[in-house]
């Protein structure tokens, strides 16, 4: 498969999963559950995936970036993600009553358990997900994002109409997990993990012991906020906080997730055959603030309106907080694959290191931030991505040595081009409706015109973005092989 085409797979299994996702939360917070259960289901998640993020043991990045991956080392892959796997999720099980404690909610105990049993199928769907990925069989990647995400939705929206509260999230991710390693075994042909073969493991541990520490790291940076903003603020204020944290994140996870999937294969292969990467580089960033930049500016435009339209009006304040953590999602985009590039060339210490030195940034930032509400929580987390850039930064151009000043001369053509995307709504704030009075209908007209000064601001500044737009129409535009082929 041409990473093109992988691409268009990989962005189409991300925007089914999105919109699914995003369709039942606001189903779900607009007529069924309020801050405060959400809030509950966001603790007893984060504590789990706290810990249960170590279950991937980094396999999907050994593998994929494996040189030869024989059947003795897939074999291995299996078996130390079946071991890892299982005993991390034996972890959670025990500690869901010691968790409940220390927040000192029985409710938590039942969400935790039934969420932590839902990573006794991780294992199972770990291995064969990199196969696929190591193949470009980004088709399969698809119909597994996809199912999966169905698989919660159903399972959620069902159990929210019968009033089960926040164990309708909870069982909607146990339901997510079991899919999603069903169909991942069926596309890769049942890669099971036995007869269990610790031969060749030795290079799998000590691939996966220093990957391990990096998701541990992306853990604490993904749950902490909502930890510390729990334990400082109570359920109901991290019900907002990861309603914001959660559509921002979905958001550009919607844009880039697809590349970034894609990307680290193609990278790799640019590796192997011994050629730069700094080039390369740089059209990912053109790529990745060329789109990302004008939809989070967007998305802070048109916060308050939003939020009004679509999850009513004791939501109204995620919108302030939203805005803050759109403007951050910006900053953390402006360097894209700050750890992925740095691990394809074997500076996995430098990574190990520097993301060590941001986490634990991150956590005294959300410590002292958290103690002032989401607001607090919501600059903590922008000071955050601004030390992250700057740490990462500098490591990614000394590996690569990509230009500083094409690099600048991109974020700036960007930021234009994000001015123009808002500019309509904007004007309208200004001249024709506030953002209290707004109505959905408007707003989406508005954004349509944003799209369209985005493409004019693209083609006015020279934006790279503009070249795979062009190739975007003209593959729409262009009929199908059958159909020229009848001709």
């Amino acid at each position: 498969m041409t990473t093109r085409r992988a691409v268009a797979w990989a962005s189409l299994g991300k925007i089914v999963s999105f919109t699914i996702a995003f369709a039942t939360s606001i189903v779900i917070a607009r007529f069924y559950l309020g801050p405060a259960d959400v809030g509950l289901f966001s603790i007893a998640f984060a504590a789990t995936t706290l810990v249960a993020v170590m279950q991937e043991f980094g396999l999907n990045r050994y593998i994929v970036g494996e040189t030869e991956l024989g059947d003795a080392k897939l074999r291995a892959a299996q078996t130390v993600s079946l071991l890892v796997g299982w005993a991390i999720a034996a972890v959670i099980l025990i500690a869901a009553w010691p968790i409940s404690q220390l927040y000192g909610d029985a409710r938590l105990l039942p969400l935790i358990l039934v969420v932590g049993a839902s990573y006794l199928f991780v294992p199972f769907a770990t291995v064969p997900i990199a196969v696929l990925h190591r193949r470009m069989d980004f088709k399969s990647d698809f119909l597994i994002e996809a199912g999966a995400a169905a698989a919660n939705a159903g399972v959620s929206l069902v159990l929210a109409a019968r009033g089960h509260g926040a164990m309708a999230l909870a069982w909607g991710a146990f339901a997510q997990q079991g899919l999603r390693a069903m169909i991942a075994q069926l596309r890769a042909g049942w890669l099971l993990p036995w007869p269990l073969r610790l031969a060749e493991s030795g290079a799998v541990f000590r691939f996966g012991s220093g990957s391990t520490l990096l998701l541990l790291f992306d853990a604490v940076a993904a749950r902490a906020p909502d930890l510390l903003v729990g334990a400082n603020a109570g359920p109901y204020a991290v019900g907002l906080f990861s309603r914001a944290t959660g559509l921002a994140v979905q958001v550009v996870y919607l844009i880039t997730g697809a590349v970034n999937s894609v990307f680290y294969p193609a990278l790799a292969r640019l590796r192997d055959e011994g050629r730069p990467l700094g080039d390369a580089y740089l059209r990912i960033v053109a790529g990745y603030t060329g789109v990302v930049f004008p939809a989070m500016a967007g998305l802070a435009a048109a916060s308050h309106p939003l939020v009004a339209a679509l999850y009513g009006p004791r939501w109204i304040e995620v919108a302030p907080i939203l805005a803050l953590l759109a403007a951050a999602q910006m900053i953390l985009v402006a360097l894209p694959l700050p750890v992925q590039i740095p691990i394809l060339l074997g500076q996995l210490r430098g990574v190990v290191l520097r993301s060590a030195l941001v986490t634990a940034i991150m956590v005294a930032l959300f410590a002292v931030g958290s103690r002032w509400g989401i607001g607090g929580a919501g600059l903590a987390y922008v000071a955050f991505t601004v030390v992250s850039v700057l740490v990462f930064g500098q490591f990614v151009h000394r590996l690569i040595g990509f230009s500083l000043s094409t690099l600048f001369a991109i974020y700036m053509r960007s930021l234009l081009c994000a001015a123009a995307a808002i500019a309509p709504l904007m004007l309208a704030y200004r001249f024709y409706l506030p953002p209290e009075t707004m109505g959905l209908f408007a707003l989406l007209g508005l954004c349509g015109c944003g799209v369209v000064t985005w493409l004019g601001a693209a083609e006015l500044t020279g934006h790279p973005i503009r070249e795979e737009v062009r190739r975007a129409i003209g593959s729409l535009a262009r009929p199908p092989e059958s159909v020229r082929e009848s001709r």
